[in-house]
């Protein structure tokens, strides 16, 4: 039996992690859903899953990503789960470094959304993915830090904009979640104690001790996206395990 195609989602970043775990819920919930990245989804794919190469950075790529996701249907939902992370004080991290990460977490933020919302001709609503980062940070981390602030202030501008034109807009903050990009850094900076043990350490940080499997955010991501949150916009939900309810003193 064919599967009911009733919403028409684009997921920038739905190559891996949290986007392709969102992709997948998607999928399941009957929806038509294109996925924009530099990559394409790896031992993965769906007859309603449509891909276009998409490099965040041009305006022209997104602009393309956003008419191939409308041409059959207006688009529905928008999520924006793009990102780099870097490492580096505002000293350490180069100019050069600096722009790349605001360009890929932030400014393409902006260019899919300024892009998709002219196509939600029936209103529709928008995830963006941030960071627990954006409220507080570990050392080193400046870049990455200041992107995802700008998407917190991002989703609150838009939300307010676009009620009129019912289109819903908020933001997700994860803790730490074993994605690809989180196990190349644990690789980078676990030393002599091995990938498994370095993760399981940043799993130790959170009061939930573990880290967050990425279906646990897509899965508040879609709620989010539904009509069940029909009244949420404007809002940022940490998804964090417990990890910035502690303070650091340990008895």
């Amino acid at each position: 039996m064919q599967t009911s195609l009733n919403k028409n989602a684009l997921i920038f970043g739905g190559a891996s992690g949290i986007g392709l775990a969102t992709a997948q819920i998607m999928i399941e919930q009957g929806a038509r859903v294109t996925i924009a990245d530099v990559r394409r989804p790896s031992g993965w794919a769906d007859e309603a899953v449509r891909y276009i190469d998409c490099d965040v950075r041009d305006a022209g790529q997104v602009g393309d990503a956003v008419r191939c996701a409308a041409e059959q249907a207006p688009l529905d939902w928008l999520v924006y789960s793009t990102g780099i992370q870097h490492y580096g004080s505002v000293v350490s991290t180069s100019i050069e470094e600096y722009d790349l990460v605001q360009a890929i977490n932030a400014r393409g933020a902006f260019l899919a959304c300024r892009a998709a919302i002219p196509n939600m001709h029936s209103g529709g609503a928008i995830v963006l993915v941030s960071s627990v980062q954006a409220l507080a940070c570990q050392e080193g981390v400046a870049a990455y830090a200041a992107s995802k602030g700008t998407l917190e202030a991002l989703t609150r501008a838009m939300a307010v904009d676009h009620a009129k034109d019912n289109i819903r807009v908020n933001a997700v903050l994860p803790g730490t979640v074993d994605t690809p990009m989180v196990r190349s850094s644990a690789e980078r900076f676990g030393g002599t104690d091995g990938l498994e043990q370095t993760l399981q350490q940043w799993g130790d940080n959170h009061p939930l001790g573990r880290l967050a499997h990425a279906d646990e955010i897509a899965n508040l991501i879609a709620f989010l996206l539904s009509d069940k949150a029909s009244f949420v916009t404007g809002a940022s939900y940490r998804v964090d395990g417990g990890l910035l309810a502690q303070l650091a003193v340990r008895l």
